[in-house]
């Protein structure tokens, strides 16, 4: 598992079609079946240690959460921050306090930023 950093501070400006006031941050690219879900974690939420079926990337963007590798050390994961897991890797997710997440799955995923490998 590697923790990523989407906050504002890691955006590059955007500058195509006369843009303005706008800035992204590059996640990553894929090929093959693609699945995107909101998730919503209540408070002391867990999804249990499983294979993922995909390339995944978990991003908290509300709230605060955590992830874990298969060593199940579970890595803090505030707004703005996330996760990715390679495909087949043991993983498990959750959230003490709640939190809103985006979970993107891709066949092939070439995740682009990380900030550390646990």
């Amino acid at each position: 598992m590697r923790r990523i950093e989407f906050t504002p501070d890691c955006a590059l400006p955007i500058s195509h079609f006369e843009s303005h006031g706008a800035s992204s941050v590059p996640l990553g690219d894929g090929s093959g079946e693609t699945h995107i879900y909101c998730i919503y974690l209540e408070s002391g939420s867990a999804i249990g240690l499983h294979p993922a079926g995909f390339g995944q990337l978990f991003l908290v963007v509300a709230g605060t959460a955590w992830a874990a590798g298969a060593t199940g050390e579970r890595i803090p994961l505030q707004t703005g921050q996330g996760a990715v897991f390679e495909k087949g890797e043991l993983h498990s997710k959750g959230s003490d306090s709640g939190a809103t997440v985006l979970m993107i799955q891709v066949s092939k995923l070439d995740a682009r930023c990380s900030v550390e490998q646990e």
